[in-house]
Parts: structure tokens; sequence; C-alpha cells
């Protein structure tokens, strides 16, 4: 029988870690990302020089009206987009301190050898 070997670039688990409200934040954040509209969402919006109307995600994404809606006030809801209203239009950015915080997350340390 082989032993297993600790590999340098995991951290033991007495290591400091997510709150549990932390962590129910962050499985928030991860579960609206769980669809592939609302990915695209925000791969339109980073590549966005400026706000992005609400109608212009429908022919992008070619869902209906209420889908894109449906995904918009998901994504608002979770924090990672703000939302701003100019007459009966609303327009979409990216939150910066949300998608940091998230980046902070997903980022993976390089392994040392």
């Amino acid at each position: 029988m082989t032993s297993l070997q600790v590999i340098e670039c995991c951290a033991p688990l007495g290591s400091p870690s997510l709150s549990d409200d932390e962590a129910e934040a962050t499985a928030q954040v991860f579960k609206a990302l769980s669809d592939p509209a609302r990915v695209k969402i925000l791969s339109l919006l980073a590549t966005a020089e400026s706000p992005v109307c609400a109608c212009e995600f429908v022919p992008a994404l070619r869902l209906s009206q209420a889908t894109v809606s449906h995904h918009l006030k998901k994504l608002t809801e979770t924090g990672l987009l703000d939302r701003e209203q100019r007459g009966k239009w609303a327009y979409f950015s990216l939150n910066s301190e949300a998608l940091e915080q998230l980046e902070n997350l997903v980022r993976i340390p390089e392994v040392v050898t």
C-alpha cells in the first residue's frame, strides 16, 4: 500500500476558510452563474464600453424579453450587476466589487515545485 503525499499547494483544513455566511453568499453567486445565458450576459457586459440596455440582450441571447428580464433580475439580486433606470429602459453594467470578490474566490494559486 502506498502512502498519499500532501501536495504543497493544498491548505490544511485548519487554515482560515469562509464563514458560514460567506459560504452561503458565495453559493448564491455560483447558483446565479449556473445558467449559460447568465454567463453570456456577464461576458457581453465585460466587453461593453458602457452600460447596456436590457433590450439589447434579447437578440444577442436569442431569448424572449421575459426570459432575459428574469436572468438580469437574478444577476442583479446576487449583486453581480448594477441596474440603472433611464426612462422606461433599464441599463446594466458589471458590479466591479462583486466581480473582484468572485475573482478572488476562484483564483487558484500556482503550484510551487
